[in-house]
């Protein structure tokens, strides 16, 4: 039985996550009012597009790591923009690919480190190179993530280290203070997807 507490969080959680796949995916999506607005397919030129210079992306390794960053975190032909901390700054601007590619690794890594076997890495998290995969990347990472939620009863979410996700601060947090923070980072970086998606269709690139 789901504990009431974590109710709330899970439905927030699956509609954040049903507005970004829509936005991503469509054939159309929910405009908040209820009603449905047309979108088309997240295309290639568009998960890559570069709104400004020297943006934060997703690479070829082959090519390097862009401005700024020293290397590509991520496994396979592609990797993700990264530096180690202290980040540059001013913090680089980072493209939709970017974004989506760090929402995706940290839902998959997080469920595994929850409720998995423990041993992800960022070295482990492949990087999707074109908007299909990287949209069912997405969608597989929400899918673990909330399996891994599901079977959180009331004493694992008041465990502190219940997640041992090595790159936030699962280890000093209460899991439920963690499984709040994850919902924040998919909406807050897909309302920042969505934004991108605007104004690449206004023309801009």
């Amino acid at each position: 039985m789901i504990p009431p507490r974590l109710v709330p969080l899970l439905e927030q959680f699956d509609f954040a996550c049903e507005r970004l796949a829509g936005r991503l995916a469509g054939p159309v999506m929910d405009s908040g009012d209820g009603a449905q607005t047309e979108v088309g397919p997240l295309t290639d030129a568009e998960y890559l597009w570069e709104p400004v210079p020297d943006c934060w992306s997703v690479r070829r390794r082959t090519d390097g790591p862009g401005a700024r960053a020293t290397l590509l975190a991520g496994q396979g032909e592609w990797g993700r923009d990264a530096a180690p901390y202290p980040h540059p700054w001013p913090p680089p601007f980072t493209t939709l690919a970017w974004r989506l590619s760090h929402l995706s690794e940290m839902l998959t890594l997080r469920a595994d480190h929850t409720a998995g076997r423990h041993v992800l890495t960022r070295d482990d998290h492949p990087v999707p190179g074109d908007a299909a995969s990287a949209v069912a990347a997405f969608e597989e990472g929400a899918a673990a993530w909330r399996k891994a939620l599901s079977a959180a009863d009331d004493a694992a979410l008041d465990a502190v280290g219940y997640c041992t996700y090595p790159h936030g601060s699962d280890a000093e947090e209460p899991f439920v203070d963690i499984v709040w923070w994850v919902n924040q980072e998919v909406l807050h970086h897909g309302a920042e997807i969505a934004l991108l998606r605007d104004l690449y269709r206004s023309g801009r690139h």
